[in-house]
């Protein structure tokens, strides 16, 4: 699997990697699936700020994504993103979510970004671990905040440093001028 930097044309792969994800679990608190014309619609509203990694096959077949996307909408959060990694389910326990997501984090690094912001609906073990081996740290939890397949569920936040606390720090570069750190 090579990774590379996810574009418009790869929406119709990650839209069907996703939707499982929406319709037959907790893992996204989203209820209704995201069309290939919704996803295109995510990539290109990074606008280059956000980096949105893929993992294809020699056939370019997508197999799983990572991507960020702002934490929050005021100023002051915008040096700490949101991360995610979606894998489609033959892709899984073969440490591809791993290097897609150290990918995303030694970019999001590159860029300038503080904070990582993993979300994971609990209790999900195989993403605390995951992130947990990629050096985040328990942050919070938000309890029975998501109502899906039929009961509440809690949400766990799990934050991970990319780069010193300093006093002022700059802003963060677009990707295309750091290019994609494909450990």
């Amino acid at each position: 699997m090579r990774l590379r930097a996810a574009t418009p044309a790869d929406a119709a792969a990650i839209a069907g990697i996703y939707a499982p994800y929406v319709t037959d679990s907790i893992v996204s608190f989203e209820t209704e699936p995201p069309t290939p014309e919704e996803v295109r619609a995510r990539i290109e509203a990074a606008q280059g700020l956000y980096p949105w990694i893929v993992a294809a096959d020699d056939d370019e077949a997508v197999a799983g994504y990572a991507y960020a996307t702002s934490f929050r909408a005021r100023a002051a959060y915008r040096f700490t993103v949101e991360t995610s990694v979606y894998l489609a389910p033959a892709a899984k326990r073969r440490g591809l979510g791993g290097r897609l997501y150290q990918a995303l984090l030694a970019t999001l690094e590159a860029q300038g970004f503080a904070q990582a912001i993993g979300v994971v609906t609990l209790a999900n073990q195989a993403s605390i671990a995951l992130h947990e081996r990629l050096g985040f740290e328990a942050a919070g939890v938000y309890r029975d905040v998501g109502w899906k397949v039929g009961g509440w569920h809690s949400v766990g936040l799990w934050q991970r440093r990319l780069a010193p606390a300093t006093v002022s720090p700059t802003e963060p570069k677009p990707v295309d001028e750091v290019g994609l750190r494909l450990v």
